[in-house]
């Protein structure tokens, strides 16, 4: 709100105004959030008028149009589809355009994704900036920054996008002019904050153009030209005109360029060189047109990202953890609320709730979980007051659909119809005390599930029964966290996009929750472990066996039992040392990892607690800086479940759940954990690209800066291994990952920085970030073969948990007899093969036509028509989880009948196959076709792979968007 106040608005505002003033002028906007923004609350009848021609004449042009320019190291795709679906319906919806160009000049490195996400929604070429600054240099030197980019191993050729870098002069116009010492091309000087000027003197403005220095002014210009053509391959240069808040006074920018554009074309003889305006597009066009053929890239990335040799931006991948962990929180329950949603409109037509106002909460979520996905959002990049508004939003949205899905367990479990009434279905993360209580568990994946779920409660001796007021197992012990409460372990199964309720009860005699016993290891010193007498503590489920060192009380291996192959395995807090003097040395701040030297242990004694039970083992270890150190900064919660006869346990016996506690840090310090075994690894890491794909990381050994230049991104996943085992981590949010020794991972769980640096210190960009985070991984530990067959799901299934409700009932109402009661629960199951994952299940409420030539006609017809959403398209995505190769059974191809997986919705009548987006209708989408070796014609690449009746063959890899519609909506 306050850049739309300061510059923000002013940008659409002018730069309209100026455009339809000349024909030759053109513009390019990125992000929907501030346009939107302009176009809701600010921008008159008459400019939404100029906006419709200018779009019409190709002058002003929409490039990537998702709400924000998204990061690329630390966002899962399903946020990155979701920004980039917000901000191209309402695009398509409000003008009939769909963006064919990319400009992602701004993320600090490039992900090998967002090539086929651009690809697949449709673009004809992908833009970037922001790679090593050596490799940009050898790349610039060898005319190699212009490629054609197959993002995806699978995919190849099918998903290919040309892709244009950046060259050392990155997006900004270079403001160094030899004639003054102001800076030049930047007439409208800088945006000033908290208001624009009233004079319109804004500081920093350059020099204007006069008849005086124009000769000089266009010099400058041409010369720079002339030294960047000389690093591509045609003689089209792009030279891009703007910065970070410009144009926010377009008309002394604008008369300044006609002024300077004019002399150089005047003048193009003596110069060599002719200059326009022109889009991103027209550059695109222009270097299409000279059927050059391009070289290939594989689907190795750009990350991590270094300006300089002790500039390692591998800090952000772990900078405000606590924003990383609700942002993806938000998204997973975005996720859920709108499955649960598309399911009750569809099989409740007639639904009590209004449907608008529903809509409103989730799009509410939709905004927040859009918006954080920025490069300086998620990131952890931002001031801690953008920082306050990112969390008020998320959390704002997650208590809107909370209410919704909350309001509509009670419509659908109303008086009406079995007999029960909810006094409230309330949105609290925790159970109440005393009173009956129901536990709604929702499941939204589309598969069927056994998990536990976990309910604070106030009584240790607990019964839980299902809707058939049969026992459900459950286990209760004391709370890590708390002295007051108990902690409720629930057993649930439950079917695809279903959702259950259990009956949680102060003790009912007979059939009570099993409880954990604790047990006390007395804190021991590390540096004094005796290796002798060492006595080893097992803990067993039937995957496992983990043995913990009682002369350490650490970790020491863990057997798994199938193969019955031991790893030496054993766990550490360490902390990395940081400068925040610039006068010093580099510095770490919220974008850099600069450490002094190696880790440091934190800890010399370690406290244990095991609290064991039928379903549960908890080992709960405290890390104390020494033998008497009254408090203790970090913490591990290792879980390991054991599953009774009859449920299906493999996922969750195969799991070793960590939940960590770290925090308060002092002051430059970064906090690792650090997981080291006896594989033979080479210290190779894989981690995953976003939750798409596995990228491989060999270490590499810089002149300066190796352990900060080793770190990746983890945004879900990350592995090590040697010839016959595999060790997994399963993240719930981002985190820096390394292996800085043979057989080692060590994952960043938070970090606390203060610097000096002047520009830093401008933004208030420091990381004093004092507070207590509370991360989850999950370990796996086994073959590659059975690994291979567990980390998809596994992965998912801790990024989509089940949403638990609660609600009281009141009075004691007749029960209606259990059958009757279980049928109006169990919704019908909506299950995917487990290499597939149903993305998307939603009701976007777009009001465009799928249509193409009717949408533009209907826009034409009447420009500023409101009417109310549209609640009979349903969107869909499946998502093939596997490579081509990775699996012999999990990586085929899978036919899916889409009537029949839907019949639990309703009837299908209809489906069209659409981008990614939506914005396109695959049969009519033909991207541009760049030359290569590999296929040296120039062309389209059609999609053209629709469904026949309803039945459609899923590939490796792929991801299939769909508009569905069904009988009576």
């Amino acid at each position: 709100q306050e850049s739309m106040h300061a510059y923000a608005a002013n940008v659409y505002t002018s730069v309209v105004e100026e455009l339809i003033k000349g024909k030759q002028r053109k513009f390019i906007a990125v992000e929907q959030e501030f346009f939107r923004l302009w176009w809701d609350g600010v921008a008159t009848d008459r400019q939404k008028q100029q906006v419709h021609q200018l779009l019409q004449e190709g002058r002003l042009e929409f490039v990537i149009g998702g709400q924000v320019m998204h990061d690329e190291a630390v966002t899962l795709i399903d946020d990155q589809i979701l920004q980039l679906t917000e901000g191209h319906g309402f695009l398509y919806e409000t003008f009939g355009i769909r963006p064919q160009f990319s400009w992602h000049v701004d993320p600090f490195g490039a992900s090998a994704t967002t090539p086929t996400l651009f690809a697949l929604a449709g673009f004809n070429a992908h833009l970037i900036s922001r790679i090593d600054y050596d490799l940009k240099a050898a790349m610039q030197k060898n005319k190699e920054l212009q490629f054609v980019w197959q993002g995806s191993p699978s995919l190849s050729e099918r998903q290919e996008i040309f892709t244009h870098v950046m060259d050392q002069y990155s997006y900004c116009t270079p403001s160094q002019i030899p004639f003054s010492n102001r800076s030049g091309f930047y007439w409208n000087g800088i945006a000033a904050f908290p208001d624009p000027p009233k004079d319109g003197v804004y500081p920093n403005m350059s020099l204007p153009v006069t008849d005086t220095n124009i000769h000089l002014y266009a010099q400058t210009m041409v010369a720079n030209i002339k030294e960047r053509a000389a690093w591509f391959r045609t003689s089209d240069v792009l030279w891009p005109w703007g910065c970070d808040k410009q144009f926010f006074n377009a008309s002394v920018q604008y008369s300044n360029m006609d002024l300077l554009l004019g002399y150089i074309n005047k003048h193009s003889d003596e110069f060599g060189v002719t200059v326009q305006y022109a889009t991103v597009g027209d550059y695109f066009e222009a270097v299409y047109r000279r059927n050059l053929t391009w070289e290939i890239r594989d689907s190795q990335d750009f990350l991590p990202y270094s300006t300089e040799s002790f500039q390692a931006w591998t800090g952000f991948y772990t900078s405000r953890s606590t924003l990383k962990g609700i942002a993806r929180r938000a998204s997973s329950l975005l996720y859920a609320g709108e499955s649960f949603f598309t399911q009750y409109i569809l099989k409740h037509p007639q639904s009590s709730i209004c449907k608008c106002g529903a809509l409103r909460q989730l799009r509410s979520l939709r905004w927040a979980v859009s918006e954080v996905q920025h490069h300086d959002g998620i990131t952890g990049t931002e001031s801690p007051k953008v920082k306050d508004m990112y969390m008020n939003n998320l959390m704002d949205g997650m208590f809107n659909v909370k209410k919704l899905m909350a309001s509509i367990i009670l419509d659908m479990n109303n008086a009406k119809k079995n007999g029960e009434v909810y006094s409230s279905v309330y949105v609290k993360d925790s159970g109440i005390s005393g009173v009956d209580q129901y536990v709604v568990v929702y499941n939204p994946l589309a598969w069927n599930i056994t998990t536990f779920v976990t309910v604070s409660v106030s009584h240790l001796e607990m019964s839980v029964l299902d809707e058939l007021g049969h026992s459900v197992p459950a286990q209760v012990q004391s709370s890590a966290e708390s002295h007051s409460t108990y902690d409720l372990y629930i057993l649930v199964e439950i079917s695809g996009l279903s959702y259950r309720k259990y009956n949680v009860k102060p003790l009912n005699s007979n059939q009570s929750a099993f409880i954990g016993k604790s047990v006390k290891h007395k804190r021991k010193d590390r540096t004094r472990a005796d290796q002798e007498s060492r006595q080893l503590l097992p803990v067993v489920n039937d995957c496992y066996q983990v043995l913990f060192d009682q002369s350490t009380n650490l970790m020491h291996s863990i057997t798994e039992r199938e193969t019955n192959r031991t790893v030496w395995l054993t766990q550490e807090f360490l902390e990395y040392h940081v400068n925040g003097d610039v006068m010093k040395g580099p510095i770490s701040d919220n974008y850099l990892f600069a450490p002094n030297a190696s880790a440091v242990p934190v800890s010399k004694a370690v406290e244990l607690e095991v609290v064991s039970g039928k379903l549960m083992t908890e080992i709960r270890q405290y890390f104390y800086s020494n033998v008497t150190s009254q408090d203790y900064v970090y913490a591990v919660y290792t879980r390991v479940y054991t599953v009774p006869e009859g449920y299906n346990g493999k996922l969750l016996c195969h799991r070793i759940e960590q939940e960590y506690s770290v925090g308060p840090l002092e002051l430059n310090r970064e906090a690792v954990l650090r997981t080291s075994t006896n594989l033979k690894t080479r210290q190779l890491l894989y981690t995953d690209s976003n939750g798409y794909q596995i990228q491989k990381r060999p270490f590499k050994a810089y002149e300066n800066n190796t352990v900060a230049r080793n770190y990746y991104p983890m945004v879900q996943t990350a592995y090590i291994e040697d010839d016959t085992t595999r060790l997994m981590l399963f993240a719930e949010r981002a985190h820096g990952v390394s292996s800085q020794g043979n057989g080692q991972v060590e994952v960043m769980l938070h970090r606390r920085l203060w610097n000096n640096l002047q520009w830093d210190l401008n933004y208030n960009l420091t990381l004093n970030d004092s507070s207590v985070v509370r991360p989850v991984i999950w370990l796996i530990l086994g073959t590659k073969a059975v690994t291979n067959i567990l980390y998809r799901t596994s992965g998912l299934a801790l990024e989509h948990r089940p949403v638990v409700l609660f609600g009281a009932l009141s009075g004691n109402k007749p029960k209606l007899p259990g059958q009757l009661q279980r049928n109006s629960v169990r919704s019908s199951p909506v299950t995917v093969p487990p290499n597939l994952h149903l993305q998307t299940l939603s009701i976007p409420g777009w009001r465009y036509s799928s249509n193409h030539a009717e949408q533009v006609r209907s826009i034409h017809i009447s420009k500023q028509k409101k009417g109310d959403a549209d609640f009979s398209r349903v969107l869909l995505r499946i998502r093939h989880l596997y490579e081509v190769g990775e699996d012999p059974v999990l990586s085929q191809p899978v036919m899916v009948n889409l009537k029949s997986l839907l019949k639990g919705l309703g009837s299908v009548i209809a489906v069209e196959e659409r981008s990614l987006t939506g914005t396109w209708d695959v049969n009519t989408l033909k991207r541009w076709k760049w030359k290569t070796a590999q296929y040296p014609s120039k062309g389209f690449l059609n999609s053209t792979k629709t469904s026949e009746n309803f039945i459609v063959t899923v590939y490796p890899k792929e991801i299939r968007t769909f508009f569905v519609y069904f009988q009576g909506q």
